[in-house]
């Protein structure tokens, strides 16, 4: 008996075409379910982060003026007029206590404010360090006569180096004109300014100028000398949207208080930051 053989048939296998268009419909539709639901958490991530990031940035610029200003020469601190956002200081060097008046033996060199010409004093406790520059002020009140930016009552010093226990300095035609009812005296160097330049949205910055000269009247230009060609400046931050000083003197307390409010923006988000800080203005 002859048998016939039968062709055999080969199945295929794979996708169809509208097999694949349902899938990738079903997977857009799970894609979306799932974005509306980690949308929210995401964006609210990278918003706490910002608000961080912002958070932070001003925290530090203004603990770091706090630091400059709690060491700065009593009543030298000044700002400009309304909005207040040039403020200038002087840091002191070092400071200590002169000799008053001769010792019991009738010796010493005492600082004599009756004379226009006694150049030196000794220095009671611990020694001094004078560096070249440094300025020498007795009692400065911030006060017509007795003002260390116009220069009343600051002489320069004409003794430098390390443990220091003599001062000398350069009498300048008169004495200093109040003593002070501790004997205290104080030593600047040069100025510092932080100047605050807010721009809506964010586009402003905080900075910090040193090395420049004592002026007479407060610099209220960073684009002008003498703080365009301040030897240091430095940006402290960025992201400034708006920012002021204030300032009250309180010298009958012998304690100021300087405010600071510093507003920084970006993407949208915005921190801002109140900080108080005690100035010891006893001269």
């Amino acid at each position: 008996m002859k048998m016939t053989r039968r062709p055999t048939t080969c199945k295929a296998l794979g996708f169809t075409l509208i097999e694949m268009v349902m899938v990738i419909v079903i997977t857009g539709i799970v894609a979306a379910m799932v974005a509306v639901f980690i949308r929210q958490p995401i964006d609210a991530y990278v918003a706490t982060a910002r608000r961080a990031e912002l958070t932070d940035a001003a925290d530090t610029a203004l603990r770091r003026i706090a630091r400059d200003v709690q060491r700065s020469l009593p009543n030298s601190i000044r700002l400009n007029a309304t909005p207040g956002t040039y403020l200038e200081f002087l840091p002191l060097s070092t400071a200590g206590r002169y000799r008053a008046a001769l010792s019991s033996t009738g010796t010493g060199d005492f600082l004599d404010f009756g004379s226009a010409s006694d150049a030196s004093f000794d220095v009671f406790g611990p020694s001094v360090t004078l560096a070249a520059g440094d300025q020498l002020i007795i009692y400065n009140l911030g006060l017509p006569g007795a003002d260390a930016y116009a220069g009343s009552d600051r002489r320069a010093i004409t003794t430098f180096g390390a443990a220091v226990t003599n001062i000398g300095y350069t009498v300048g035609g008169s004495q200093f004109p109040y003593a002070s009812p501790s004997s205290r005296f104080h030593v600047v160097n040069t100025p510092v300014t932080y100047v605050c330049a807010p721009v809506a949205g964010g586009g402003g910055s905080l900075s910090r100028y040193g090395g420049y000269s004592i002026q007479a009247s407060q610099p209220v230009n960073a684009a002008a000398a003498p703080l365009a060609s301040a030897p240091s400046s430095a940006l402290l931050t960025s992201n400034v949207s708006a920012c002021s000083f204030s300032y009250t003197a309180a010298a009958s307390q012998r304690n100021g208080l300087l405010t600071m409010r510093l507003t920084l923006t970006s993407g949208g988000e915005s921190v801002t930051l109140l900080h108080q800080v005690h100035v010891d203005n006893s001269p």
